[in-house]
């Protein structure tokens, strides 16, 4: 949870006293009192969150954060404005310049220290703001980006109803009313459900708000929205500290004048926006790490990990497994003789033919430069046999297409190997010995005259 936090405040009694507090909270603050040194800061120090006075000698907060915002390396800091003003207008700048919090006043430690945490804990999930920054996050989103949809539950419908209608002179988003039972039936669902919820503390009596919000955030469907808790009162203490600890990423109360709400919604939009490009970016990160970009198959490290998990399943199971080692023939010929660009295509088409020709459940490789590897789970030597012999035959049945109009016939050496049957016990090194004998067998096929398939000799 360790983190570094700007502070920026032009009384050094002020900057003395938060410094304090973050150091006895375990956080690293540093200081900056005007805007100009806030920018440079920001900029050298990297910090996790900016907390900004609003009232600065040399430029507003809002000037301050409107050039945070302007510049791609500091533009995804979560900064939380202080003010001892009231002002509804200042407040409603503030957040139209990108403010993820504003806080009046004096603040209360408990809250503070709690919304501190809650950041900390975005800025942990999102891999902080160099992973931000790697995955491109940095960058402005798209110039244009679909309405989100907004979920509005409270203990009466009349409350809901009357929050929609003043939302909707203030807010581009889709906004629905939900019982606590139609926001629980969307965590089940496959589809996507609310980006946000703005849930009525006590739906069904104290802590109920709470409780739904904990149970939406177990629920895959729902785990990633974003959750603002529309409370009695002002939230402050440890109410509030125990909500932002609960996982609420926003509390307003019916104090907070639509047009703030609408603009507090839509930052949890952006934010909640940025949690989901940095998981699909993961995700797709992962998918290329065991993907050949050439040929879509899953590479070697893939395979293998699969084949391991087939080999212990056999292992469970008593049965046999089955595992080739295909190889392009003169494969350097091609490359030379027509390029590599019709390499490529002749690569492509055979990886195509290959993964057409088996099982769903089998595994299809790239395992070097013109070499695949398949395992066949819970296949006998005659039945992988069969599926070797048809390998060869449907690489060679006809000739790969070049982009440049012209054909190639092209043919693959297999060695094959399988795996022990029956209740013998399967070496601790059975992975590497199956591909080994499979890459032995394959090489008696490429000097025993290529085109054809090679069974390997039982493991000793």
């Amino acid at each position: 949870m360790v983190g570094k936090i700007l502070i920026v405040d032009d009384v050094a009694a002020n900057r003395i006293v938060m410094k304090v507090k973050l150091n006895a909270a375990g956080y690293r603050p540093v200081m900056a009192a005007d805007g100009a040194e806030c920018l440079r800061a920001a900029m050298t120090e990297h910090p996790d969150l900016i907390l900004l006075d609003l009232a600065l000698p040399d430029m507003s907060g809002v000037e301050v954060l409107t050039a945070l915002r302007a510049d791609p390396v500091t533009r995804a800091i979560p900064v939380v404005i202080f003010s001892a003003s009231r002002d509804v207008a200042a407040r409603a700048a503030a957040f139209r310049a990108g403010a993820d919090e504003f806080l009046s006043k004096p603040v209360d430690d408990q809250t503070l220290l709690a919304r501190i945490r809650s950041f900390m804990r975005s800025r942990d999930a999102l891999g902080g703001q160099e992973g931000l920054a790697l995955i491109g996050l940095a960058e402005p989103a798209t110039a244009f980006e679909m309405p989100g949809l907004i979920a509005l539950i409270t203990a009466r419908p009349e409350t809901a109803m009357m929050m929609r209608r003043d939302l909707s002179g203030h807010c581009r988003d889709h906004v629905v009313t939900m019982t606590a039972d139609d926001a629980l039936s969307e965590g089940l669902k496959d589809g996507g459900g609310p980006d946000v919820f703005v849930i009525e503390a006590e739906l069904a009596g104290a802590g109920s708000g709470l409780h739904l919000m904990s149970e939406l955030r177990s629920r895959l469907n729902t785990r990633n929205a974003a959750f603002c808790l529309y409370t009695p009162q002002e939230p402050a203490g440890m109410v509030a500290a125990m909500a932002y600890d609960l996982g609420a990423h926003d509390m307003v109360s019916p104090a907070v004048p639509a047009q703030e709400l609408a603009l507090r919604i839509t930052r949890l939009l952006t934010r909640k926006r940025e949690g989901d490009r940095m998981r699909a970016s993961v995700q797709d990160g992962l998918r290329l790490a065991v993907i050949d970009p050439l040929t879509g198959l899953h590479n070697r490290r893939y395979g293998i990990a699969q084949l391991s998990a087939i080999c212990e399943r056999a292992r469970k199971a008593s049965a046999a497994f089955a595992v080739m080692v295909v190889d392009l023939d003169r494969f350097k010929s091609v490359n030379d003789r027509w390029g590599h660009a019709a390499g490529d295509d002749v690569l492509v088409e055979v990886a195509n033919r290959l993964a057409h020709n088996l099982r769903g459940g089998d595994v299809l490789a790239r395992i070097g430069g013109e070499e695949f590897l398949i395992a066949l789970p819970e296949t006998t030597l005659a039945e992988a046999r069969t599926v070797a012999e048809r390998l060869c035959h449907v690489v060679e049945e006809k000739p790969v297409m070049l982009r440049d109009g012209g054909s190639l016939q092209v043919t693959v050496s297999i060695g094959l190997a399988i795996s022990t049957e029956g209740a013998a016990p399967l070496p601790v090194d059975a992975v590497s010995d199956i591909v080994n004998r499979a890459d032995r067998a394959l090489l008696v096929s490429k000097t025993g005259g290529r085109n054809q398939v090679t069974i390997a000799g039982r493991a000793a």
